[in-house]
């Protein structure tokens, strides 16, 4: 015999198909009283087929309405409508009537007590359910043996229909929960993912427009103090506020270059590395601030990430010391260690009694100044060296200057 193919199969189960979506979509109220009304109006029916054999014909239509009509509130009121109903059936195996419809209405109640109700209710729903089968069955006219057995059939696929549906709509419930909070904590990490690049990317901007426009600002106060006297020392000046503009709009484009999704990014340059620092501290030089560069111990590679965070420190602390004390002398000093890389960079405070001290601004003392009205600049250089796992330590030094050492993991 051949199979039915997908399509036949679709024919078939289609109008089925059709029914049960549209009876799905109905209120459950609308739906419990259709139910209601049709195993009413199906067991009168099968009673007029037998009118002549009950007697009284009116206390059999009365109870079979008994048997079915509360299900109109089974869901509502599951306990009391399955007392109701059961309390209609018993009654009517009681009275000895002549014939007896098949118990759908008893066993819908029981399959909804078993659905919706505590431990304790379903328990003593079926210990309530098997005394009222053995009451009925011992009542005249039920002498047979496989009534027993059907009865007892019956009410127990219906109770564990019941436990079915009741277990399938707590899993139903647990894995609608767990996507939930799946959601919850995927956007969590997203909105937390998201901040930790804002920050990230806000400190690169702070790095690399603090440090530059540190510079050109610099120059652009000691080109106006050397004009007219002296035209090629501000031209100098000049040329590094060029130089040093140009040198900031790339790093920004690089930076935007971050910001673009995959598809659109451009090839960028490489993040700037200690190699690099030669041309940080001839800058700074040229500004006018002494810096001394010393290298300890024997130089080993460093992770990418590493290698940026030190030169940024190296590149802020400057910029803070020609911000706050331009005139003091600066060492900067890298010390190699298995393992490890040691970030030092220490100034010897702004120079007393000099003019240019005088118009510095806020010296260093205790850093309090450092951090600027962003707080970006001390708490910048904090943030790159906790995400690499480093240890960070500031403060005065005894000669009355200001000191940052930041230890980083070379790996």
């Amino acid at each position: 015999m051949r199979g039915i193919r997908p399509a036949e199969r679709g024919s078939y189960d289609q109008p089925v198909t059709w029914v049960s979506a549209r009876a799905s979509a109905l209120d459950p109220r609308l739906q419990d009283l259709a139910l209601a009304v049709t195993l009413a109006s199906a067991d009168l029916a099968v009673l007029l087929v037998y009118a002549g054999r009950l007697h009284p014909l009116g206390w059999a239509v009365l109870l079979i309405l008994g048997e079915n009509v509360p299900l109109i509130w089974r869901r509502s009121q599951p306990l009391a409508a399955a007392l109701v109903i059961g309390f209609a059936r018993v009654t009517y195996d009681l009275i000895g009537l002549g014939y007896a419809p098949l118990p759908l209405g008893p066993a819908i109640a029981f399959y909804t007590v078993m659905d919706r109700s505590r431990p304790r209710v379903r328990l003593g729903a079926c210990v309530a359910v098997l005394l009222a089968i053995i009451t009925s069955q011992l009542a005249p006219g039920h002498n047979e043996p496989y009534d027993f057995a059907v009865a007892v059939l019956i009410f127990a696929a219906a109770g564990m229909a019941g436990v079915l549906s009741r277990t399938r709509r707590a899993y139903v419930d647990e894995v609608e929960a767990r996507a939930a909070l799946a959601e919850s904590d995927r956007d969590r990490e997203s909105s937390r993912a998201a901040a930790g690049e804002r920050a990230r990317i806000a400190r690169e901007l702070h790095d690399v427009v603090a440090h530059h426009v540190s510079l050109m600002a610099v120059q652009a106060e000691a080109a106006s103090t050397l004009l007219p006297g002296h035209p090629a020392e501000a031209k100098r000046s000049v040329e590094i506020i060029g130089d040093t503009a140009r040198q900031a709009l790339t790093e920004l484009r690089r930076l935007l270059g971050v910001l673009r999704s995959p598809a659109e990014q451009p090839a960028t340059e490489p993040s700037p590395t200690l190699g690099e620092l030669g041309a940080v501290l001839e800058k700074v030089r040229s500004a006018g601030l002494p810096v001394d560069f010393r290298v300890e111990g024997t130089p080993c590679p460093l992770a990418p990430g590493i290698d940026v965070t030190a030169y940024r420190i190296v590149q802020e602390a400057l910029t803070n010391t020609m911000r706050h004390a331009p005139c003091a002398q600066v060492v900067v000093t890298l010390s190699y260690e298995p393992g490890y890389i040691t970030v030092c960079v220490a100034d010897s405070g702004p120079a007393s009694g000099g003019s240019a001290a005088a118009d510095s601004g806020p010296a260093w003392s205790g850093g309090a100044a450092w951090l600027g009205p962003g707080g970006f600049g001390l708490a910048g250089i904090a943030e790159r060296v906790a995400s690499c796992g480093g240890n960070l330590t500031t403060g005065p030094t005894p000669a009355g200057g200001f000191a940052v050492t930041a230890r980083l993991p070379a790996r």
